[in-house]
């Protein structure tokens, strides 16, 4: 229901929840359930290194580029709403 009623997505920190609604936006975006805009506020580096988890996974061929480029990321809020075409 979240997924149809929503016009993007914006992550803010958080534990297992947040990690889980995260993946499974981006697993729907990627099986062409949804193409709607996916943005994580990045607040004081909280997912540095879920970003490095990422680029590791990109650049060892588990993950393809393309699906990678589907999560915007930024430290300002304002930013990432342009970025993801929220105004």
């Amino acid at each position: 229901m979240m997924t149809g009623l929503a016009d993007a997505f914006l992550i803010l920190p958080g534990g297992y929840g947040t990690l889980d609604e995260l993946f499974e936006v981006l697993t729907l975006q990627q099986l062409k359930v949804h193409d709607k805009p996916c943005g994580l506020l990045n607040v004081d580096g909280f997912f540095d290194s879920l970003m490095t988890f990422l680029d590791h996974a990109t650049e060892s061929g588990f993950l393809q580029r393309a699906y990678r480029q589907m999560l915007s990321v930024h430290a300002d809020p304002q930013a990432l709403l342009l970025k993801i075409g929220v105004r």
